[in-house]
């Protein structure tokens, strides 16, 4: 991963628990409530949340940059794996709760 001093940690964390074959510490991330939004469709609870990650194809990250807007963070990465049009540059939107875990993350082209 690079730019890794300037990547807040929750962050970071997010992208090294993303590739790890125990993905429970991964779900913990996110609040109960939490909605993702991938490739347009949202997925609200961490059910749904659940049911969109095991379809997605296993995948490597490398950050590229991150900007901290607020209580946001705004992430790109280049997703390498076995999907079409591999790699890809994606943008990663991340809103935090008060307890610390993602309410929002937004991932788009």
């Amino acid at each position: 991963m690079s730019h890794a001093s300037t990547v807040p940690s929750a962050v970071r964390r997010y992208f090294e628990l993303a590739v790890l074959p125990d993905q429970d510490p991964y779900f913990a991330l996110f609040a109960d409530d939490a909605t993702v939004e991938d490739e347009g469709v949202e997925h609200h609870g961490v059910a749904a949340i659940r049911a969109w990650r095991t379809a997605v194809p296993d995948v490597v990250y490398t950050v590229t940059g991150a900007d901290l807007t607020g209580d946001a963070t705004d992430a790109t990465a280049d997703v390498s794996g076995d999907f079409p049009g591999s790699p890809v540059t994606l943008r990663f939107h991340f809103e935090y709760g008060a307890d610390g875990r993602i309410s929002v993350l937004r991932i788009r082209p």
